[in-house]
């Protein structure tokens, strides 16, 4: 069981190392302009990438910072309504050739909002039809096939917080207005002290 963790780790680091920070630096920078121009940050996904979207959206709301889920298969059936034109949307995608998603990025033109592909395939549809794109890079999923749902979905949660917490950096996030919006559970209970 260690030689998985010291695995994991090891994938999870060349990824980050082969990340640029211009790149990280210029999507918290689109996040930031869109909440000062008083739009709001939606992260799209499907499957094992649903709760990794939901995680970063709380952690942003915690933050008092707009954001929203949009599940991609039901975006097509109404909930498309949540986007708007000063929003800020992320599609994640591990193939980017998911037909949801890429039926996704063909309607939300319409919304005329900033649209950004987060995936490991520069080649797939999603890369050619989006032009904002971070494309991320991973060795293997660690699990025995190559093709669960594994890394690929803690290198998404660690990017998403690591583009929530720069925010909350960034819009000058105090204790206080963490605290408002947090006062119930253990944090709730320490932070009344």
């Amino acid at each position: 069981m260690i030689s998985y963790f010291k695995s994991t780790i090891e994938i999870i680091q060349d990824c980050f190392e082969n990340f640029s920070q211009s790149e990280f630096d210029h999507i918290v920078d689109r996040c930031v302009e869109t909440i000062k121009n008083g739009g709001k940050i939606v992260a799209s996904g499907l499957g094992k990438n649903v709760p990794i979207c939901e995680k970063f959206v709380g952690t942003l709301n915690s933050f008092g910072i707009d954001a929203r889920f949009l599940h991609t298969n039901t975006a097509i059936h109404g909930d498309l309504g949540v986007v708007q034109n000063k929003d800020i949307l992320f599609i994640l995608s591990k193939s980017g050739n998911t037909i949801e998603s890429v039926l996704l990025s063909d309607f939300v033109k319409a919304k005329n909002c900033e649209v950004w592909y987060i995936g490991f395939n520069k080649e797939s549809q999603l890369a050619q039809k989006i032009d904002n794109q971070l494309i991320l890079s991973m060795k293997h999923e660690g699990d025995i096939w190559d093709i669960a749902p594994n890394n690929s979905t803690t290198i998404y949660l660690i990017l998403l917080q690591g583009i929530a917490i720069e925010l909350s950096k960034r819009l000058d996030i105090k204790l206080d207005d963490f605290k408002i919006n947090h006062p119930g559970g253990g944090i709730g209970q320490k932070l009344s002290k």
